[in-house]
C-alpha cells in the first residue's frame, strides 16, 4: 500500500513539474484611440482552452491609456511598440505542459453595459514561450454614450416647459475614455451625433446634437404633445466606422 502511495505521489509530482508557466500580455485598444486601462474600470479578459473551454486565466486590464503622441501621431514602424511599461493591459500567467490552442475574449468597457462589446481571437501558446511587450492587442470599436437629459422614465409636464424647447444632453467619449472636443485629436466636427425622437412608437424628428463643452453634446426640440417618448441617440464617424448608441424613454404629460 505504501509503495502504491509513493508511486502515485511521484507521478503527480512529475505532472506538476512538467507544467511550465507561460506569460501572456493581453491589451484592449479602442479603435482610432488609446488603450483601455484603470481610468475606465478596465476591460475584462478571459483566456480559455479552445478544446475543452476550461478557463486558464481571467482578470481586468489595468494601467494608463498610453502615450497619445506615440499611439496617435507617430507613424507605425514594424518592430516599434506603441505600448510601454505603464500602458493598460492584463498579464496572464498560465501553466501548460504542451502547446495549447486558446481563445482570448475581451469584454469592454466593463462598466458601461450599453456600450459593451465582446472581441475574441485565437492562438497557440507554447510552454515557456512568453508573449510580452506589446503582447496581444484586441481592438474595441465604438463610442461610449450616456444620455444625461432626459433621465430614464422622467415625467415632464408641459406646464413646466412653458413653450420653451426641451434640451437634450449626452456625454460621449471614445471606448478608452479619451475626450472628444472641437479641433482635438478626436475632433467633434468629424463626428455625426443625432437623436431619433419617437412618440408612442412613431417617428417625430431627428434632433441635431452639437458639442457645447468637452464630451458634452446638446440639442433641443419643442415638446407640445403629451405621450410616451423615446430618444435613440447615435454617434457616427465615417472615416473609422466607429458607432455608438444610447436610448432613453420618458413621458410628457399636460
Amino acid at each position: 500500500m505504501k509503495i502504491l502511495i509513493l508511486i502515485t505521489a511521484l507521478l503527480f509530482s512529475n505532472l506538476t513539474i512538467s507544467a511550465t508557466e507561460t506569460k501572456v500580455m493581453i491589451r484592449a485598444k479602442a479603435r482610432d484611440a488609446k488603450f483601455i486601462g484603470t481610468s475606465l474600470g478596465g476591460a475584462h479578459i478571459i483566456i480559455r482552452n479552445k478544446l475543452n473551454q476550461r478557463i486558464l486565466a481571467e482578470g481586468n486590464t489595468s494601467g494608463s491609456t498610453g502615450n497619445t503622441d506615440l499611439i496617435m501621431k507617430t507613424p507605425k514602424v514594424r518592430g516599434n511598440s506603441i505600448a510601454d511599461d505603464h500602458t493598460g493591459g492584463f498579464m496572464a500567467a498560465i501553466d501548460i505542459d504542451e502547446p495549447t490552442f486558446v481563445t482570448v475574449e475581451v469584454i469592454s468597457p466593463l462598466n458601461s453595459k450599453q456600450a459593451q462589446a465582446v472581441v475574441t481571437t485565437e492562438l497557440w501558446l507554447i510552454p515557456g514561450k512568453h508573449i510580452l511587450g506589446e503582447g496581444i492587442i484586441l481592438e474595441i470599436p465604438g463610442y461610449i454614450i450616456d444620455i444625461l437629459k432626459p433621465r430614464t422614465h422622467q415625467y415632464i409636464s408641459l406646464k413646466t416647459i412653458q413653450d420653451k424647447p426641451f434640451q437634450f444632453q449626452a456625454n460621449i467619449v471614445m471606448m478608452c475614455g479619451c475626450v472628444i472636443e472641437k479641433g482635438g485629436v478626436w475632433n467633434s466636427d468629424e463626428i455625426e451625433v443625432k437623436g431619433i425622437l419617437k412618440r408612442d412608437g412613431k417617428f417625430v424628428k431627428n434632433i441635431d446634437m452639437s458639442l457645447v463643452s468637452t464630451n458634452l453634446f446638446e440639442g433641443s426640440y419643442l415638446l407640445t404633445i403629451p405621450g410616451n417618448y423615446e430618444l435613440v441617440l447615435y454617434a457616427y464617424h465615417e472615416k473609422t466606422g466607429n458607432t455608438g448608441v444610447d436610448k432613453v424613454n420618458y413621458v410628457v404629460f399636460e
